[in-house]
């Protein structure tokens, strides 16, 4: 029962944590964003400012090839809002995402020179897009596909990491502005997601909390069979 009550505890503090993260965010908002501004630029980029289109690494409509570089249709605009600012330096402080031993990510130069109302039209017009399953990634070790489904659906309670799917959801889909879809996402990038949480080389004290208490199998184990979910 402890155990339980444990595991309710952290899950409702996750999603209490991420909800006042998200409300700030649509409250900061002026205006409505505007999705064909974001789609221009989303695909086009802005030489003139030195912006680079998104669609050059991220793919058509937000629908990745590389598996280096994540898929991005589907998520909510909230969440990639979010993360826009976190990969820049604001005010003179560190960028919240870096990369491996901190050092700057690749996204860091690409967010520099996009405004606030930039990231915001980007956003917007991403989180309209759907995930093309036809394309996305899958699940592909087939060895460490039961695992990866009890850490998914029940968490490694003796290490009292919660289940993923309290937060991401039962299919992967996440929760708009909450927590981003997992389903489909390429299991190479969740992984280096779950390991940059764990060094702390990526900002997050909850998913740090979490991803610490997790050996490389486990990470490698979930981010596998989060990826063929549907």
């Amino acid at each position: 029962m402890k155990r339980v009550l444990s595991r309710i505890l952290i899950i409702s503090g996750v999603m209490l944590g991420c909800s006042v993260v998200s409300v700030g965010y649509a409250q900061g908002a002026a205006t409505k964003p505007d999705g064909a501004k974001g789609e221009a630029l989303y695909t086009n980029g802005d030489a003139a400012r030195g912006i680079v289109a998104c669609a050059s690494c991220h793919g058509a409509a937000g629908n990745s090839t590389l598996p280096v570089n994540p898929n991005l249709a589907g998520q909510a605009h909230e969440y990639i809002a979010r993360q826009l600012h976190d990969f820049k330096s604001e005010d003179g402080k560190p960028a919240k995402r870096t990369g491996p031993d901190g050092a700057p990510s690749v996204m860091t130069p690409m967010a520099a020179s996009l405004t606030d109302e930039d990231i915001q039209n980007v956003a917007y017009y991403l989180g309209q897009q759907p995930l093309n399953y036809e394309t996305a990634a899958t699940a592909t070790n087939e060895a460490s596909m039961q695992r990866g489904q009890e850490i998914w659906r029940g968490g490694i309670p003796e290490k009292r990491v919660p289940a993923c799917a309290g937060c991401h959801s039962p299919n992967g889909a996440g929760i708009p502005g909450e927590f981003p879809r997992l389903a489909g996402q390429f299991p190479g990038y969740i992984a280096d997601q779950l390991r940059l949480f764990r060094s702390n080389d990526r900002a997050n004290a909850i998913m740090h909390d979490i991803a610490d208490r997790m050996s490389d199998s486990e990470i490698a184990a979930v981010a596998d069979y989060a990826a063929g979910l549907r």
